[in-house]
């Protein structure tokens, strides 16, 4: 049986493949004009992102209540190392929410300080999601959308809801004895050590919760953040010359990341992406293979603003382990 990073990685390899597959299919060559025809727009798409990252990082820095809140600098900084790792690594697209955590505790937050803040801030960029996209479903019914998208769509949206309950109610006593109950099983006699992180972060995670200013101001800006990013899809097409207006753009921005969200186990929901892309851009008269071109200009700056997040996560790891090599010296030569 596979493990889990090779389960990973081979999911990964089926979404290259049918990215691959899709491009061929409809014409390498009708995909690569149309990508050619939208010109300037992916200078504009990677600024749109970049815009939509840094309120994604504002969002998470809200959180934080005002005694503990780090610098806005490090929280919209360490965003864009969340966003690399999860479109370029072979990770499961939560994975670059982990090496947040990570990072943020590297800057000298408490550790578990710093996951409470990432569990907190998933929760709400996913609830706000979840808004985003109901928005964009009634959009497609108020076009007239075929039932054999809106049903789909209205379905998996109800079903995502109680995925949400559940798992804010995880972090709550009854999730907090089951974490201890499923350690105890492991820890071979550690467990006052383990079980007293674990109380630590479920009383962090009790004081985001009670912060319920922080948490409003959280979920409008993620929910910000969504609409600044449909307007890469308005760009991008009207470069191309189709003749869409922005709320036309929320549709697809919005059900589009509805089909990422289904395959969040898919790194880069590679594949998912596209296929979304090719039956929502069709309701609009656009053809798979601008849709395609749209899905690989909107990739560009996964590459072009993930590479320098994950080169400074890198840094902070290579700066952390020589510190603590460097402080190991000192205490052995005391």
């Amino acid at each position: 049986m596979p493990s889990g990073r090779q389960a990973t990685l081979l999911v990964w390899f089926v979404g290259l493949a049918v990215l691959v597959g899709l491009t061929v299919w409809y014409g390498a060559d009708h995909v690569g004009q149309a990508v050619i025809s939208t010109g300037w727009a992916a200078l504009w798409v990677i600024v749109i992102r970049a815009v939509a990252v840094a309120v994604a990082g504002g969002g998470w820095w809200l959180l934080f209540p005002r005694d503990i809140r780090p610098s806005v600098g490090i929280c919209v900084g360490l965003r864009f190392v969340r966003e690399g790792a999860n479109a370029l690594l072979p990770l499961a697209q939560i994975g670059g929410d982990f090496i947040g955590a990570r990072c943020l505790a590297l800057r000298g937050v408490r550790g578990t300080i710093a996951a409470a803040s990432v569990i907190v801030d998933v929760l709400l960029q996913a609830g706000s999601q979840l808004i985003f996209a109901l928005v964009g479903l009634v959009l497609l019914i108020a076009v007239g959308g075929n039932a054999l998208i809106v049903w789909p769509i209205a379905i998996g949206l109800a079903l995502a809801l109680p995925l949400l309950g559940g798992f804010l109610l995880i972090q709550g006593e009854r999730g907090q004895r089951l974490v201890k109950s499923l350690l105890g099983l492991v820890t071979a006699g550690r467990e006052w050590l383990v079980f007293g992180a674990i109380d630590d972060l479920f009383a962090r995670l009790d004081a985001f919760y009670a912060y319920h200013r922080g948490l409003i101001q959280s979920l409008l800006w993620h929910l910000g953040g969504w609409f600044v990013g449909a307007l890469e899809v308005w760009v991008v097409l009207r470069f191309m010359g189709y003749d869409i207006d922005f709320g036309d753009a929320v549709l697809i921005e919005s059900l589009m990341h509805a089909v990422r969200g289904a395959a969040f186990a898919v790194p880069g929901a590679l594949g998912a992406q596209e296929g979304g892309l090719i039956v929502l851009c069709a309701i609009f008269g656009v053809p798979p293979g601008a849709a395609l071109a749209l899905s690989l200009v909107k990739r560009l700056p996964d590459l072009v603003l993930g590479v320098p997040g994950l080169v400074a996560w890198q840094a902070m790891e290579g700066w952390h382990f020589h510190a603590r090599g460097r402080a190991k010296d000192q205490n052995e030569r005391a």
